[in-house]
């Protein structure tokens, strides 16, 4: 078994995730004490018990995700001795989850991951105001599809495919009327089921350029070590270990499409065959099955599924 860890993005967050690991780890409640005082803010407190409006927000859910990933991360290790490189050949993260992915892997210390994606979750909310742009997730449409499908409804706005997510799961991204006459050309196409997507933005596209630039600054006064193994870009869904690579490429990723069939199929062709998904939710893992089904993937999340994971590798 050839083994690689993948963390959530947004919109895996609920109100009381990691309240469970808090409770029965100290190593938990440690990630989480750490994240809120890089923040200076009681994150912690939101995520356990706060309003789902707040979290939702880009700025609060983006820190708040990667905690708790790299809370399940930190109890593995000092519970079950389970460390990288040893225990896996790749790490991989949708979105956000790439920031984690490089946090896991070592390459940012935590405290500036956690204040890197604050400043992310800003820089996108700021770069469009609401109302102005929107996405949906078009299903049953492949991504060449998708992409003639955009270009067709741009009509001198923009609209992209910004989340090649599974086979008949795209998701595009742009001014809000663009993304509607998408909806109605792919359902004069035949695509009959589109999902509007309640997002405050219109991630992964040009419109998010004075994110990118935001970042670009930001990324530019943190220190990237390489990481203890190979991070899956999103931009090219290949193995990059190279920090200035890594850097540059986190740029990128803000007005770039986020290629995650690509980048679990490029995994099992390097020989991977299980994925575990660490952090909130299991959105990931319920991808992985349609993309490839010969690739096992299962989810951490609570301290149940950690004790019943360590079981398996002890």
């Amino acid at each position: 078994m050839t083994r690689a860890i993948i963390f959530p993005g947004q919109g895996s967050q609920s109100i009381g995730m990691g309240q469970g690991l808090a409770a029965a780890f100290a190593e938990a409640r440690d990630v989480f004490e750490e994240v809120d005082a890089a923040l200076s803010q009681n994150l912690s407190k939101l995520m356990f018990e706060g309003s789902p409006d707040d979290l939702k927000l880009t700025e609060n859910a983006q820190p708040a995700l990667m905690a708790v990933s790299l809370a399940v991360m930190r109890v593995l290790d000092k519970q079950g001795n389970f460390r990288l490189p040893q225990a896996a050949q790749f790490v991989a993260g949708h979105s956000l989850g790439e920031y984690s992915a490089l946090c896991a892997a070592g390459s940012l210390t935590l405290a500036d991951t956690a204040r890197l994606l604050k400043k992310r979750g800003q820089a996108m909310q700021q770069a469009v105001p609401v109302g102005i742009g929107a996405m949906a997730a078009l299903i049953g449409v492949d991504l060449p599809t998708a992409q003639t499908i955009a270009a067709d409804a741009a009509q001198g706005e923009v609209c992209a495919a910004a989340n090649d997510n599974a086979p008949g799961q795209v998701v595009i991204s742009g001014h809000i009327a663009a993304v509607d006459r998408a909806i109605a050309i792919a359902a004069e196409r035949g695509f009959k089921r589109s999902v509007k997507l309640p997002v405050s933005a219109p991630f992964h596209c040009s419109l998010m350029k004075p994110a990118a630039d935001v970042m670009r600054h930001a990324l530019a006064e943190v220190e990237f070590k390489t990481p203890a193994v190979p991070v899956i870009a999103n931009v090219t869904a290949q193995a990059v270990s190279d920090p200035n690579a890594l850097r540059d490429l986190l740029v990128e990723q803000v007005t770039a499409s986020v290629r995650w069939r690509e980048s679990v199929l490029y995994m099992k062709q390097q020989g991977v065959t299980n994925l575990l998904e660490c952090g909130a939710g299991a959105v990931l893992s319920g991808m992985t099955k349609r993309i490839d089904k010969e690739i096992a993937a299962q989810s951490l999340s609570t301290p149940e599924d950690i004790d019943a994971f360590l079981k398996t590798v002890g």
